[in-house]
């Protein structure tokens, strides 16, 4: 085993940096100082052994030491009686004596006054969170630079608790939407240690949901549709993008709602009386719970005949029971059988809310029955078979009611 050098005792202190216990112990964390450092040092057979290489080890500690250079460690003597060698005087152990020792150490004088000051400024505005830069010193040195917009930021939320604004229109001198936006999962746990539970929504938790956490307007979600009935565009408008919430708003005169996930299939779906077709929701069907006047159509969903198309179905069916599939029979699984793809991620557990046929084909694909994970994307369908199973569909008129 190799004895402890001074470069293993910058080492040793480092690693107590690393692990924010040395600045931890400036907001009355347990005292660390003085601090006694790990030594390997020869053995009483190897004084004999190698005595010339312990008496080099003991003169390079002592030039690393504090009484030595100034600062850093001290070197705790013991007496060994050794029957050849007599009376020798070796390292017993390393000591760190006091905090500033530590910082000459490893250069980190500055860094810890530079986390004094932000202690200080953070203590003067907000106290409730010394608790949390006890536990987390480091990151309040990592982002020291932008520490004091941070503080304003908290502040801001204090006084303006769930203001129902964007975040770009949040006035606070050097804080702009990006800032925000690059800070918000250390801003976040800041806000819950100081906003009252009132002006925090438990349920939106995540970076993503910051905004609906703590009051903010976040980015609209969006739905483009195209209406398939020429005689009901909207001002001559076919393809149109708009907010969940303008669109739950809509009075449209259709009977037949069609969704699909393929961009190019929702541009190429064909006309249909009294009809329009949603795409690219994929899992996020359940936005079309905010859509009410949904409930008294005829819904057709298309999606890929695989397991998370199937999945994606199922939980659309948690809002729209009365949902149809549509191009998803194990009749155009088969016809397509050259066109099949290996599906990469499978969805692996039982859906409840399909129809017995759905299930099916749902769980022979789950299985492996018709092949190693098989997947058909509904944009490998042909175009001709789409236009047939659309117009055998219209032909049936309204719609009978139906349940999985």
């Amino acid at each position: 085993m190799a004895w402890t050098t001074p470069d293993d005792v910058r080492a040793q202190v480092q690693r107590l940096w690393d692990r924010g216990r040395i600045l931890a112990t400036r907001l009355g964390g347990e005292p660390l100082f003085p601090h006694v450092l790990r030594l390997a040092r020869p053995q009483v057979r190897e004084l004999s052994d190698r005595f010339a290489d312990a008496r080099a080890w003991i003169r390079t500690l002592e030039e690393g030491s504090k009484s030595a250079v100034g600062a850093g460690y001290e070197v705790v003597y013991t007496e060994v009686n050794h029957r050849q060698l007599g009376m020798n005087r070796v390292p017993q152990s390393l000591v760190v004596p006091s905090e500033q020792d530590a910082l000459a150490l490893i250069g980190k004088r500055r860094q810890a006054e530079a986390f004094d000051r932000l202690v200080r400024a953070t203590e003067d505005t907000h106290p409730e969170l010394l608790p949390w830069i006890a536990k987390r010193p480091l990151d309040l040195l990592e982002h020291a630079d932008a520490w004091e917009r941070i503080l304003a930021v908290v502040t801001w939320f204090r006084t303006h608790p769930r203001p129902g604004i964007y975040a770009r229109q949040i006035d606070v001198a050097g804080v702009h939407t990006k800032f925000i936006e690059n800070y918000r999962r250390l801003l976040a746990e800041l806000l819950d240690l100081v906003l009252p539970a009132q002006a925090i929504d438990p349920s939106s938790e995540g970076a993503q949901a910051f905004e609906r956490r703590y009051g903010l307007l976040g980015k609209p979600t969006l739905l483009r549709f195209r209406v398939l009935d020429e005689r009901l565009r909207i001002h001559g408008l076919d393809d149109i993008t708009v907010p969940v919430a303008q669109f739950a708003q809509l009075d449209l005169s259709i009977r037949r709602v069609f969704i699909t996930e393929n961009e190019i299939n929702g541009l190429a779906f064909p006309s249909a009386e009294a009809g329009i077709i949603l795409f690219g929701l994929g899992y996020g069907v359940d936005r079309l719970g905010l859509v009410p006047w949904l409930r008294d159509k005829d819904v057709f969903y298309w999606g890929d005949l695989d397991t998370h198309g199937f999945a994606i179905l199922d939980s659309l069916r948690l809002i729209l029971p009365s949902a149809r599939s549509f191009l998803m029979d194990r009749e155009t699984l088969l016809r397509h059988r050259a066109l099949w793809v290996e599906e990469p991620d499978r969805y692996d557990k039982p859906l409840l809310h399909l129809t017995p046929d759905e299930n099916g084909v749902f769980e022979d694909i789950r299985l492996d029955r018709l092949g190693v994970r098989v997947r058909l994307e509904q944009e490998r369908i042909a175009f001709g078979h789409v236009a047939r199973t659309l117009a055998s569909l219209l032909s049936e008129g309204d719609c009978e009611s139906f349940s999985p």
